[in-house]
């Protein structure tokens, strides 16, 4: 992936997290696991102590309340992580718990799309999207200047970072299409600049996204 200048107003303001790259997800990863969200519900099960089953809505700081181990936090851990996580803290209460999670209710697959497009916004995703198709579902590239040669893709890797990735959205560029053709995942968020990029961070923090890179 080239190394770019960013020209636009949010230059200045992204911020890189200084992070090892092999502790943390790529855009090369496969089948990645849900990962709990504020909202989502779901059910915990204690199968030699069912009398302290619940099933529970993740508040909006990340925590659920449990009857047997209090506050536990389980935001952006996935299923499995926050099994294990509840069982520790139940293990100092009840001898070997077997615990089981259930989600009930989770955030639906969904991207998102700013900037130059003609109607930006937040869009479900119910099949495979490539970044191409998205921005036609977004009606297409809002003016000629639209950077349609450096989209930016941000993707969550982490509970407050996004890894970003500058895509070629051109279809008579006669590059190689593999960026045309490589399907988003599900709350991934495009951004059509509409000046030249010449730089930007491979990683930034994601509240920077809101605040820099507004939706219009």
């Amino acid at each position: 992936m080239r190394t770019t200048t960013l020209f636009l107003p949010i230059a200045a303001s992204l911020v890189c997290a200084s992070l090892g790259v092999a502790q943390m997800a790529s855009f090369s990863e496969r089948e990645p696991r849900y990962h709990l969200q504020p909202l989502d519900v779901m059910e915990v099960h204690y199968r030699f102590s069912p009398e302290f089953d619940q099933i529970v809505t993740i508040q909006p700081d990340g925590f659920v309340a449990l009857l047997l181990v209090g506050d536990t936090r389980v935001q952006g851990l996935t299923l499995d992580q926050a099994r294990h996580a509840i069982w520790e803290k139940a293990a100092q209460r009840l001898r070997d718990p077997e615990i089981t999670l259930t989600l009930k209710e989770f955030e639906k697959p969904y991207f998102t799309v700013g900037g130059e497009v003609t109607t930006p916004g937040r869009f479900p995703m119910l099949g495979p999207v490539s970044p191409l198709q998205a921005i036609a579902m977004a009606g297409g590239f809002k003016t000629a200047s639209a950077r349609n040669s450096q989209v930016i893709l941000f993707r969550r890797v982490g509970p407050d970072l996004a890894e970003t990735q500058i895509l070629d959205l051109r279809v008579d560029s006669g590059r190689a299409s593999k960026e045309l053709g490589s399907d988003l995942r599900t709350g991934d968020m495009l951004i059509v600049p509409q000046n030249q990029i010449s730089k930007i961070e491979r990683f930034i923090k994601l509240a920077n996204i809101g605040a820099y890179v507004p939706l219009k």
